[in-house]
């Protein structure tokens, strides 16, 4: 019988449900808080994690860090370690959706504030959204509205980590006041919610109090979506997409994917499929 592994470092509702999903199955499923993990690099061996491995971890580094010790031990693990170093920076997975002509919006990346703000001033211009290369939820994604505030801000930046000083800068797209959060998992797109901004909010993250209403899956979404999973290198997957008035645009893929709006929003068992997809994954 497949065993599976589940790393963890906050349990959420997600992780939650994927044991319980595992557990009706009758598949056996082992949670492992990562907090209390220490790994060998350098020694084969080390605690056994299962036939295959869901990496659940919410934070970046640790994730990618954990992955890349378990891909070198041989474990099987979803996502694998490329998926999630692409799709943890904004920079590489635009990267991988325009090589895969995949719509995405207009980018520029600068390395200074005022190479940034002469991006804007000649190229870009406003109101232009500038977001950090890594991150989630939404969190330091900034509206530029103009010269002021983009200067404002610019030089908030200059004295933070050196990664926030890496200038990744989009238009604001003209869009309705949502986007799209669709779910894959391996070649199918199982789900998808628009994502309502909260009142007085232009950001739809709903971590932010956005709002998840289900969103029929067109052929264009279902497309687009498989489409951008297969450029960042597949797996269990979020793809999000904004309605331009040139069709849909993927703006970011999410490795370790949240459902907890998703399930009960669309009806459709997320955890259960990405049970499946984990068992028949160890077994081929």
């Amino acid at each position: 019988m497949t065993t599976i592994g589940l790393l963890y470092d906050v349990i959420r509702w997600e992780e939650k449900a994927l044991i319980k999903a595992a557990r009706d199955k009758g598949i056996n499923i082992t949670p492992i808080d990562t907090d209390n993990l220490f790994l060998s690099v350098n020694t084969d061996g080390g605690p056994e994690f299962g036939d295959v491995i869901l990496q659940r971890c919410v934070g970046y580094y640790r994730a990618v860090h954990l992955t890349a010790i378990l891909q070198a031990k041989g474990k099987l693990v979803i996502n694998p370690l490329d998926v999630a170093l692409t799709c943890g920076n904004k920079l590489l997975t635009t990267l991988a959706l325009m090589n895969a002509k995949v719509p995405t919006p207009k980018t520029i990346v600068a390395f200074s504030p005022e190479s940034a703000l002469r991006a804007l001033d000649t190229v870009v211009g406003y109101p232009a959204v500038l977001k950090p290369v890594t991150g989630s939820w939404g969190r330091l994604v900034a509206l530029l509205n103009d010269r002021e505030s983009a200067e404002a801000i610019m030089e908030d930046r200059s004295y933070m980590f050196p990664l926030y000083q890496i200038f990744y800068v989009q238009p604001k797209v003209n869009r309705p006041p949502r986007d799209i959060r669709t779910v894959v998992i391996g070649d199918e797109a199982v789900a998808a919610i628009y994502r309502y901004s909260a009142p007085g909010q232009w950001k739809t993250n709903t971590a932010l109090g956005g709002k998840a209403v289900a969103c029929p899956i067109t052929s264009e979404l279902e497309e687009i979506s498989l489409k951008a999973a297969k450029a960042v290198g597949g797996g269990v997957l979020g793809i999000d997409c904004m309605e331009s008035p040139e069709g849909l645009l993927v703006h970011e893929v999410n490795n370790t994917v949240e459902f907890k709006n998703t399930v009960p929003t669309t009806g459709v068992n997320i955890q259960g499929l990405i049970i499946d997809y984990a068992v028949n994954l160890a077994k081929h």
